[in-house]
């Protein structure tokens, strides 16, 4: 989130002002025993800590519709100067004679001998960032630098999902499960986000042009919040990469550094469910934080980032969650190793299971951050000395 005049100047931007505060251990359990395999993680503590989140964060995520259709609208096979093909899809999932309708974009490389990887992004700005025309372009989702990089590269906007307004955000996803809206715990726009990223997998899945054990979920501020959602939820991503996500995304909620709990339900109330406002003000009783989101990826590649100038988003407070998530991690002999404190700006770790950035710059997703999932996805796909 950006940083908005009077707003947020009484928050806390200062280390020597962050309380004293103590992590719920990703490998205890609720009876307090400790998870010592991976049998018990996967069978027991993983699902034990996804209705956590579920009960008190994000809300549910259902399941259950009743049918889904794919309709190709439009086709350019020599888009991008030749470079690309262009599929424009709707994906139509129907439940109870109801329908939600969310376009994807997709561009996949030419070139390309085999089914490719393919980056999927939750487009939360104007849906000009990702014109299928190419006739506006931007850094926030430089599809050409992907395909060139040998990378498909899809995107469907959250509004379709669910439009961002606490007025307006039933009318998309939720309209399928109105007795969410009822539920203390029910799903709202961050969970319809990640679960229309769910829909998109299911389409990728079955395009032939399309490696579907290699697709990555991308999103940046409060869609990069969805993209880690969507990845604890659907362990069909393969890479999760959520850039600038800060509270309620990768930071970690009782540092209360910038942005906290009360700030984000009281500014955006129709994000999360109704059960995390309790927790305003509150963070020490939550039973989780965000390094234990973070862990539900494991043993999948996560790359999480900041911008040196968004402290709103709690650069120390990303990185700690990465650090205080890789007790899961070594549970698969995948311990990234990081170091307790941050790595220098423009400094990324790249050759990890778990990657970061703090950028120099502002809140933003930009070119630089883009390479970087670029080189982390090579490293991961093609490396084969790790």
């Amino acid at each position: 989130m950006l940083l908005l005049g009077a707003n947020a100047q009484a928050q806390n931007y200062e280390e020597a002002k962050v309380p004293a505060y103590t992590l719920p251990a990703v490998l205890q359990k609720s009876d307090g025993t400790f998870v010592r395999n991976i049998a018990t993680w996967e069978k027991e503590r993983r699902p034990e800590i996804l209705m956590l989140f579920e009960d008190n964060v994000y809300g549910q995520m259902p399941e259950a519709y009743d049918s889904i259709q794919y309709t190709l609208t439009n086709e350019a096979p020599d888009a991008m100067q030749g470079k690309a093909h262009l599929k424009e899809i709707e994906i139509a999932v129907w439940r109870n004679n109801k329908p939600v309708r969310i376009p994807l974009v997709l561009f996949i490389p030419n070139k390309a001998r085999n089914p490719v990887p393919a980056f999927l992004f939750i487009n939360n700005r104007d849906q000009s960032n990702t014109d299928p025309t190419r006739a506006t372009k931007s850094d926030f989702w430089p599809a050409e630098k992907v395909v060139d990089s040998g990378y498909a590269i899809a995107a469907f906007h959250v509004s379709d999902a669910a439009p961002d307004s606490k007025e307006t955000y039933q009318e998309g996803v939720l309209q399928l499960y109105p007795e969410q809206l009822k539920a203390e715990n029910g799903m709202r726009a961050i969970g319809a986000w990640a679960w229309a990223a769910s829909r998109a997998m299911d389409y990728l899945q079955q395009d032939k042009e399309i490696d579907a054990g290699k697709v990555a979920v991308v999103g940046h501020s409060r869609g990069g919040k969805a993209a880690l959602w969507a990845g604890a939820q659907d362990q069909r991503f393969a890479l999760v990469f959520s850039n600038c996500s800060g509270n309620t995304g990768a930071a970690l909620s009782r540092r209360k550094f910038g942005e906290t709990v009360k700030k984000i339900n009281d500014t955006f109330p129709h994000w999360f469910t109704d059960s995390y406002k309790q927790y305003n003000d509150n963070e020490a009783a939550l039973p989780v934080d965000q390094h234990m989101l973070v862990a539900l990826i494991a043993p999948r590649p996560v790359y999480v980032t900041n911008a040196s100038e968004d402290l709103w988003a709690d650069p120390k407070g990303t990185y700690l969650s990465l650090v205080h998530a890789q007790k899961a991690y070594a549970l698969y002999s995948k311990d990234p190793k990081l170091s307790p404190g941050p790595p220098a700006i423009d400094s990324p770790i790249l050759h990890s299971y778990m990657g970061y950035h703090n950028r120099k710059g502002k809140h933003d997703l930009t070119s630089y951050d883009w390479q970087n999932f670029i080189l982390f996805a090579n490293y991961h796909y093609q490396n084969k000395d790790r």
